[in-house]
C-alpha cells in the first residue's frame, strides 16, 4: 500500500474533511491518504487526523461508494444483480455500520462507525491498524495456528450472533430511518431458483439425476435466508480478504448485505470453505467440528437446544446444503468473468477443485447428521467430479 494522490482519493478526503466539519463544528483536516484498495465501484483510504478538535482517532477509515459505474468484487449474488443494487446496498452497510457500533464493544464485529452521509455514499470509520487477512494466515501459517485461527473467527461469529438475538426490531428501525427500501434479500432470491436450476446443471454437466426426496431438502434449507429458529445478524457473504485479525481479534469487513438471518448460515458458509468465491480451506472432520464447537460455546446459553448434538448436526447440514447447492450454481459452469473476479484470493484453487472439495465437505455433515439422503447424493457428485 503506497500513499497516492490521485483524484478520486483526493474527493472522498475532501468529502470527508467536510463532513466531519459538519459534526464537530470546527475544521477537520485530513492528511496523508493511503488508498487501501477497493472494488471497481468503492474507493477506500486510509487518513491521518491532523487537526483534531474534538478528539478524533489520530487515523480513519474512509469508504465511499461511487454509483453503478465500474464491476463491483466477486459476489454469492450475480454480478449484473449485484449492480443495479448499488445504491441498497450502501444503505444496508451504513445501517449495519450503524447497528453494530451500537452494541458494546466486546461484541463489536468489525470497525466503529463516526460518521457518515448517505447522500454522498461515504463511511468514516475507526481505523482497525495493521491486521492481517486471514486468508494469507490460513496459507502461510502451521497447522496448529490455522485451526486455532479458524477457530477464532467461529468463536467471533458466535459472539456477535449472541449479541444480537432478539435486536432484528432495532435494524428495521434503523433501515427505515435510512429510506433503505424494504425489498427481498437478493440471497433469498437467487436461493429460491438454486433448487430449480442445479439438477438440470448436474444433469447436463454431470449426468446426475437428483431425486425428489434431495429437493425437498434444498427447498427447507433456502428458507434459512427469510425464516429459522437462529435469527441473529449476519453479514452473510463472508471473504476471507474481508475477515481480519489484529490485536482486539478477529474482526470482520463489508456489511453490504447485512441483514437478519438464521446464524447457522454465517458459520456453515465457513464451513464450506467460503462458497461465494473458489477458495479452498482444509477442513477435515475435526478441524470442523472444532469450529463448530467454538461458536456453539457462544450461542448455546441463547439457543439451549444447541446443547444436543443431534440438533445441532442435523441444522448445521441443511445450512451447508445450500450453500454448496447455491456455489455449485455459480461455479459448476464455466465462467470466465465470474471464475476471473475470485482467482486473486490468497485461497483460491481451481473450480472443480474447490467444488469437489465443498461436495466432500456436504458429506461429511451428512454423515455426522445422520442423513443418508443427502450422504449419498453428495457422493454421487463428488464422484463424478473426481471422475
Amino acid at each position: 500500500m503506497t500513499a497516492t494522490l490521485a483524484d478520486p482519493v483526493s474527493e472522498v478526503v475532501a468529502a470527508a474533511e467536510r463532513l466531519l466539519t459538519r459534526r464537530t463544528g470546527a475544521a477537520v483536516t485530513l492528511v496523508d491518504p493511503v488508498d487501501l484498495g477497493g472494488s471497481g465501484r468503492t474507493i477506500v483510504v486510509r487518513v491521518r487526523v491532523a487537526e483534531n478538535p474534538f478528539s478524533l482517532p489520530r487515523t480513519l477509515v474512509l469508504k465511499q461508494v461511487h454509483g453503478d459505474s465500474g464491476r463491483p468484487r466477486a459476489s454469492t449474488v450475480d454480478s449484473d444483480e449485484w449492480i443495479g443494487e448499488s445504491d441498497k446496498a450502501f444503505l444496508r452497510e451504513a445501517v449495519s455500520y450503524q447497528f453494530a457500533t451500537a452494541l458494546a464493544k466486546e461484541s463489536r464485529p468489525g470497525a466503529e462507525l463516526l460518521a457518515s452521509d448517505l447522500k454522498a455514499k461515504l463511511l468514516v470509520l475507526s481505523d482497525l491498524g495493521d491486521a492481517s487477512a486471514i486468508g494469507g494466515l490460513l496459507v502461510h501459517s502451521d497447522a496448529d495456528t490455522v485451526t486455532n485461527t479458524l477457530m477464532a473467527m467461529a468463536q467471533a461469529l458466535g459472539r456477535m450472533h449472541a449479541a444480537t438475538v432478539g435486536r432484528e426490531e432495532d435494524f428495521i428501525a434503523l433501515s427505515r430511518r435510512a429510506d433503505v427500501p424494504r425489498t427481498t434479500d437478493a440471497f433469498a432470491a437467487r436461493v429460491a431458483d438454486v433448487a430449480s436450476e442445479v439438477p438440470q446443471v448436474l444433469s447436463e454437466q454431470l449426468r446426475i439425476s437428483v431425486s425428489d426426496d434431495v429437493i425437498d431438502h434444498v427447498e427447507r434449507a433456502a428458507k434459512l435466508f427469510q425464516s429459522g429458529s437462529y435469527r441473529a445478524f449476519s453479514p452473510v457473504d463472508l471473504c476471507p480478504d474481508n475477515i481480519l485479525i489484529n490485536d482486539e481479534g478477529v474482526r470482520f469487513l463489508d456489511y453490504e448485505w447485512g441483514g437478519f438471518r438464521d446464524a447457522m448460515l454465517d458459520i456453515a458458509y465457513a464451513l464450506t470453505s467460503f462458497p461465494g468465491c473458489l477458495c479452498s480451506v482444509d477442513l477435515d472432520d475435526k478441524r470442523s467440528q472444532a469450529m463448530i464447537d467454538a461458536w456453539r460455546a457462544e450461542v448455546v446459553g441463547i439457543w439451549p437446544s444447541l446443547a444436543d448434538d443431534a440438533v445441532l448436526a442435523s441444522r448445521m447440514l441443511e445450512a451447508q446444503l445450500i450453500w454448496v447447492w447455491l456455489s455449485t450454481s455459480l461455479f459448476l459452469q464455466e465462467n470466465l468473468e465470474r471464475i476471473a473476479a475470485v482467482r486473486e484470493h490468497a485461497l483460491s484453487v481451481p473450480r472443480l477443485e474447490a467444488l469437489s472439495q465443498r461436495w466432500a465437505q456436504l458429506e461429511c455433515a451428512a454423515v455426522r447428521a445422520g442423513n443418508e439422503v443427502i450422504a449419498d447424493h453428495a457422493a454421487q457428485v463428488c464422484q463424478k467430479l473426481h471422475g
